[in-house]
């Protein structure tokens, strides 16, 4: 037991510093810039917050990776349910087709894990750095004053140092059930999302359709239980992520959903409807929609286009001796000369 603790504490002191530096930067900025007291509860949580956004701003490039690994895992699902029934009777050839199969398509099952896995650490180590500064412990570049001032920060008149099994006055119970509501609604919410508007149906059914379930409904109950143990703060910031998570997904499903899935859909009728408001040529495929929807009939849309040329029929020796074809053009230059 004591190897592991050396070991957390070999990771985390690195994460002890980053994370107290980054928090000060924003306090200094909210209490230089903006006049708010250094004591005052406020200035911890915006600076909370503020770590929040630089960290999740820091895991844009894996978010992008997530979402492509997510997208990839949800487009080859067919494939893997054709190499089920064909090896599902030898798991080791079932095993080694399907990994060829992600190798193939560039997809790795474990990228979509990547953010949490690597917040996680980065959580702990706030949580650890909240407690010890509630008990007067700096941690990090914090101060024994900006230590003091956590321990004494509050906001509604509670101290964000406060946890829901800590406090028997009511005031810290009910702001730490509105939170700990809160990282459960947003956990369930952003799956759901992806589940609801960015899975194409072909996906909806098997074993990773079951993972995604699964993840539904576990997360935000493991959220629930763990979280009467953590302080208000640190809910404030799994509370912040869970937001920047849920707008990133939305902005990224509206704007490049995956093909096949509702958003796509959507998003196919709102570029059709946009160009018919401006007047443009409609999209490569509006020839699959309804003619109702388009501006114009199809038969007009038929008329609109610039007639075939015919081809002349192919003929033989004979027949070119013999005489020019009807169907042919006469050539003026030809009969001039037999005048």
């Amino acid at each position: 037991m004591g190897s592991i603790g050396d070991l957390f504490g070999w990771i985390a002191t690195p994460l002890y510093y980053a994370i107290s530096g980054v928090m000060l930067v924003w306090h200094k900025l909210f209490t230089g810039v903006f006049q708010i007291p250094a004591s005052n509860g406020w200035s911890w949580v915006l600076a909370i917050i503020g770590l929040t956004i630089t960290i999740r701003a820091l895991l844009i490039p894996l978010f992008v990776r997530q979402i492509k690994s997510s997208r990839n895992m949800q487009l080859i699902q067919p494939k893997v349910k054709e190499l089920q029934k064909k090896y599902g009777h030898d798991r080791q050839k079932l095993a080694e087709e399907t990994m060829k199969l992600y190798k193939d398509t560039g997809t790795n099952p474990f990228a979509s894990c990547l953010p949490i896995i690597l917040q996680m650490p980065i959580f702990l180590v706030l949580f650890r750095l909240i407690n010890h500064a509630a008990h007067g412990e700096p941690k990090g570049f914090l101060s024994q004053l900006d230590a003091d001032h956590i321990h004494d920060a509050a906001i509604f008149g509670v101290k964000i140092s406060a946890t829901f099994t800590g406090s028997a006055d009511a005031g810290p119970k009910i702001l730490a059930a509105v939170l700990v509501v809160s990282m459960c609604a947003t956990t369930f919410l952003t799956q759901r999302q992806l589940m609801a508007k960015n899975m194409p149906s072909d996906a909806m059914t098997g074993q990773y359709a079951q993972q995604q379930k699964m993840l539904l409904y576990v997360l935000p109950i493991v959220f629930a239980v763990s979280g009467l143990a953590f302080p208000i703060a640190a809910m404030l910031y799994w509370t912040a992520s869970n937001l920047w998570t849920m707008c990133q997904q939305f902005y990224v499903i509206r704007n490049n959903p995956a093909p096949g899935t509702p958003a796509f859909k959507a998003k196919e009728e709102r570029d059709r409807a946009k160009a018919m408001k401006h007047g443009q040529p409609l999209p490569a495929d509006a020839g699959a929609v309804d003619p109702d929807v388009s501006s114009g009939s199809s038969t007009e849309q038929r008329d609109r286009r610039p007639a075939q040329r015919q081809q002349p029929k192919k003929q033989t020796r004979s027949q070119r001796k013999s005489g020019p074809n009807p169907g042919s053009r006469p050539n003026p230059q030809k009969n001039r000369g037999k005048k």
